[in-house]
């Protein structure tokens, strides 16, 4: 009989810990949920709170913690509602815990991630950040700690699908000649370059094939998310920037390919579901039910291809910069893309504005090693600063 996994889900209440649940629920002998955490959102958690009946429930933000604690004591249940940043690593790291969903959004991801690495336990990867902005720190503690590391981005789950099982972090070992990583192209692939300055925050997060984020579709918009995506394999799966090649795939069946020496190319297919890459990490190495409806290849009819088109898309430029640089650039990217996208979702400044103060901040601060996480953190602060002051200057 299989042993029941014990759960950790940071981010329950994004659409990743929502689809986590969905796929938890449909196998109650198979996972118990230990502990729950969210930022804000006191409503959903309390909701999650009442099916799935965790230990503990933490919330990032303080008087978040105390409104769930009040209505977790007037419904008389015993879940322990704790808040902060120690709290999220507490609970990714306890004993009886072996599995850790880490879908945060966003830098406050990353040390609750890495505290559940130091436990050595298994950590499904959705959180970008922790690969961008400190990869080699964070792989580094994998190893050292015996973690198990399986990512649930549809891409890299793809890829880490088309790789042989006994892959360990040497591509060339086992034949493989480059990654190819499918994007949609998101809402603008065929928008006229002319109509971009007038793109609005509701166009920019109505993405075409998945259901995700504000902050997230716009990051699809940009093609950002996929330029992230380049970063995070490069940790992943030790591969060279130049052995990873973004190929544009609008009915975002495939996501993603592996090629190989001998001229195999393996791929990964399915609907456009994040329960397939949740549930196959939830369960691995073994296969469940997801609730995701069959594949429909005579429905789909055609699969098609394109090159990216850097004039079009410059933050996967931008990525790509940040990456061959290394050391504090992709988390000055990282930061000064969230300010960026943040900036624009309010209405402070257009679509096109994105690029362009990224391409700003990455100019305006030099280039540094990263060591600790200390380094991380301040290379994110600092990229924030310049962020705001380039877009106060810009509005004066």
């Amino acid at each position: 009989m299989t042993a029941i996994r014990q759960l950790t889900i940071l981010g329950s209440t994004g659409s990743i810990g929502e689809n986590t649940l969905d796929v938890v629920a449909r196998h109650p002998d198979r996972f118990h949920v230990t502990a729950l955490t969210a930022h804000q959102n006191v409503d959903k958690i309390f909701t999650q709170c009442q099916r799935f009946h965790p230990r503990y429930a933490v919330m990032l933000d303080a008087v978040s913690a105390e409104r769930l604690s009040k209505k977790i004591k007037t419904a008389g249940m015993s879940t322990e509602v704790l808040s902060g940043i120690d709290s999220l690593e507490k609970v990714a790291s306890l004993p009886e815990v072996d599995t850790v969903m880490a879908a945060i959004v966003g830098a406050a991801g990353i040390r609750p991630t890495i505290a559940a690495a130091r436990s050595g336990k298994t950590v499904l990867l959705a959180n970008k950040e922790t690969l961008v902005m400190a990869g080699h720190i964070f792989m580094d503690i994998v190893k050292h700690h015996h973690a198990t590391l399986l990512p649930i981005d549809s891409e890299h789950n793809a890829i880490y699908q088309s790789l042989p099982q006994h892959f360990n972090d040497d591509l060339t070992s086992v034949g493989v000649r480059r990654i190819l990583l499918t994007a949609s192209g998101g809402p603008f692939r065929r928008l006229a370059l002319s109509e971009f300055q007038h793109v609005t925050p509701e166009q920019a997060c109505a993405h075409p094939n998945w259901v995700m984020g504000r902050k997230i579709s716009v990051d699809s918009a940009t093609m950002m998310n996929k330029g992230l995506e380049v970063i995070e394999a490069h940790w992943l799966f030790d591969a060279a920037p130049d052995d990873i090649q973004v190929v544009i795939h609008p009915q975002s069946v495939i996501h993603s390919m592996v090629e190989y020496i001998d001229g195999s190319v393996l791929a990964q297919l399915g609907n456009p579901d994040m329960r397939t890459p949740i549930a196959h990490a939830l369960s691995y190495p073994e296969r469940i039910e997801s609730g995701v409806k069959s594949l429909d290849i005579f429905e789909i009819a055609q699969l098609n291809f394109e090159a990216p088109d850097f004039a079009r898309f410059p933050c996967l430029r931008l990525a790509y910069g940040a990456l061959s640089a290394g050391g504090n650039m992709p988390a000055v990217l990282n930061a000064a893309n969230e300010i960026a996208v943040e900036s624009f979702l309010a209405g402070k400044m257009p679509f096109t504005a994105i690029p362009a103060m990224i391409e700003q901040v990455m100019q305006r601060i030099s280039r540094n090693e990263v060591n600790t996480l200390e380094d991380v953190i301040a290379a994110d602060t600092l990229a924030r600063e310049t962020a705001r002051d380039w877009l106060m200057a810009c509005q004066v």
